[in-house]
């Protein structure tokens, strides 16, 4: 297993900025552990790329595009595994308080203290908000002080208008864990990461972190709103989203090489989690790549 990085990330906006604007052309080999939290909010607009979605104890794989606000200490991983020829990602991290302590409270910013509320549960954005915002945010690097500013309020109030968007974690995700607690999950998901196309007992996992299976089962219920076997599947399933959206290989070795062993089980868990078959959702995928 790779060596457990802090999962505090401390994060600096650029010299003479109160927000920190990014841009990613290809795929980003940063020094981010894969479980991480930081108290800045964390603005993504991902155009033209495939990826994982990681957020609290949501779990998801996006074809093409993403637009997402991730609220203060919210857990999270990193989202794109490959852009397309003119693919890029935008992100923008900023403090509740960019704007002063008390900013956030005066009356013409109660949409968006509202916005920052419910981005604690992590809020994806829908095609229609995808297609008027971002392009917004991508212009922000075009921008520098003031201008950069007012841009970005303006995309903060278009963002806290809308209704076309959907929580990731609408079962009640809260990061109230003790930081050595985070560093608990931290192991366990990065061991699942690496582990997850093969059985991994209980009595395994628990060890990793040096509890009881009993102890290990509540504390993880307790922490993600899931049981562990819940949550080994569900990545396993989201795996198997991504394969077959990317390549031609048959859905029975798509089933084994996720980590399924019974193709029953697989169909039945993938068509619970997604709505879909298997095939169905292949399908789905071709469509969408023909209608590009």
């Amino acid at each position: 297993m790779k060596n457990i990085k802090p999962t505090f990330k401390k994060l600096n906006p650029e010299f003479g900025s109160s927000i920190r604007v990014k841009k990613h052309n290809n795929k980003v080999e940063s020094d981010l552990p894969f479980w991480h939290f930081h108290p800045e909010l964390e603005l993504i607009y991902v155009n033209k790329a495939k990826g994982k979605r990681h957020i609290g104890s949501h779990l998801s794989y996006f074809n093409n595009s993403q637009l997402i606000l991730i609220g203060s200490n919210l857990p999270h991983s990193g989202f794109a595994d490959r852009f397309t020829t003119n693919g890029s990602e935008i992100v923008v991290q900023f403090k509740e308080d960019f704007l002063g302590e008390n900013f956030i409270n005066i009356p013409e910013m109660h949409l968006v203290k509202g916005l920052f509320a419910k981005a604690k549960k992590g809020i994806l954005f829908n095609v229609d908000a995808k297609k008027e915002i971002g392009p917004k945010i991508e212009s922000l690097v075009n921008y520098e002080g003031m201008n950069r500013l007012i841009h970005f309020l303006e995309i903060l109030k278009d963002l806290a208008e809308t209704k076309n968007y959907s929580l990731l974690n609408v079962d009640g995700f809260a990061f109230e864990i003790e930081p050595q607690d985070n560093k608990k999950i931290d192991i366990i998901f990065s061991f699942v990461s690496n582990n997850f196309n093969r059985s991994i007992p209980l009595d395994e996992i628990a060890e990793k972190v040096s509890m009881t299976v009993p102890a290990f089962c509540r504390y993880f219920k307790k922490s993600t709103s899931k049981t562990f076997t819940q949550f080994v599947n569900e990545f396993r399933i989201v795996h198997a989203t991504k394969l077959l959206s990317e390549n031609q290989t048959s859905i029975t070795e798509i089933c084994f090489e996720s980590g399924f062993n019974n193709f029953s089980h697989f169909n039945k868990l993938f068509k619970k989690f997604t709505g879909r078959s298997p095939l169905k959702y292949r399908n789905e995928m071709k469509q969408l790549v023909v209608q590009k």
